[in-house]
């Protein structure tokens, strides 16, 4: 290691203990149609991060992230299960897989695209490690297209454009769907650079051509009227591609059309060196509609 790599890593751990200590954690559990949930937060400077995961019939879906590893082990003590079944590879939806692999023998299942990217220690940008903590390696096996719990057959849904390994698990026997990232907000302002809005919107519609009510979503929890509230969202981002190409026809560059759909700007843009931006959602819908 030469001198400017090893003071690269001084100055980084310098940061991460200084903001550690202003960085606030807290969970929130209950239980809900028979669903236990284990919602954790963190927050820094302006910037309200969450996730939960769900625990039922048997399955644990989702893991949290491994920075709130310690406030989910009292849940994870409690929890009743055979399986853990993943919907992406993000490190706030695997952060706690490795510890439930050592600690309770537990099979973890995902995405086979994922599989081989997390049997490694992930890397990721500065700010992610600080909210979440870096995911550490996992023996994951292939999910396929359908899974059995204690009392249910489930659907495993392939639904891309958050993250390209993105599924969404739905439970045949209650109708319950498990949607991982791919509800979140009715109304998305802003995304991660890699997301591809017009994929979203196809995953969207493959999940409500499926029959459930229902909606348990990673960052937006229960949702009772959950095939509403996709429909909600299907109608926002149809919209939004409509006038993104509006404006691009009428000779609007990216930057003009996000100047005037999305107009505000939030901290965690600023925090993630534009990782997170409304840019981002313009550039997906022009790529994939103007080529």
């Amino acid at each position: 290691m030469n001198h400017y790599s090893f003071y690269g890593i001084l100055i980084e751990s310098q940061q991460k203990e200084w903001v550690q200590m202003f960085l606030k954690k807290n969970v929130e559990h209950g239980e809900v149609q028979g669903v236990r949930f284990i919602n954790g937060l963190v927050s820094f400077k302006g910037v309200h991060l969450n996730v939960f995961c769900f625990e039922t019939d048997g399955v644990l879906i989702d893991t949290g992230a491994q920075s709130l590893l310690n406030q989910f082990k009292p849940f994870f003590a409690e929890a009743n299960i055979d399986q853990v079944v993943i919907t992406h590879s993000h490190e706030d939806h695997t952060g706690g897989a490795s510890y439930l692999q050592k600690e309770y023998g537990l099979p973890v299942l995902m995405n086979e695209m994922s599989v081989q990217e997390c049997a490694k220690n992930a890397t990721h940008p500065f700010y992610r490690k600080l909210f979440w903590g870096p995911r550490k390696s996992l023996t994951a096996q292939p999910i396929g297209e359908k899974f059995s719990s204690r009392n249910a057959d489930w659907k495993v849904i392939a639904t891309p454009g958050h993250a390209e390994d993105h599924l969404a698990f739905l439970n045949e026997g209650t109708g319950q769907l498990f949607s991982g990232d791919l509800f979140v907000n009715p109304r998305t302002k802003l995304v991660l650079r890699n997301e591809n809005i017009p994929t979203i919107i196809r995953s969207i519609e493959t999940v409500l051509s499926h029959d459930f009510d229902e909606m348990f979503c990673c960052h937006a929890g229960y949702v009772k009227d959950g095939r509403k509230a996709m429909e909600m969202k299907l109608d926002y981002l149809t919209g939004l591609r409509e006038k993104t190409l509006t404006l691009h026809e009428e000779g609007r560059d990216e930057k003009e059309i996000q100047t005037q759909l999305f107009p505000k700007k939030y901290p965690i843009s600023y925090l993630s060196f534009g990782e997170w931006d409304s840019i981002h959602m313009i550039r997906s819908i022009l790529a994939e509609e103007t080529h």
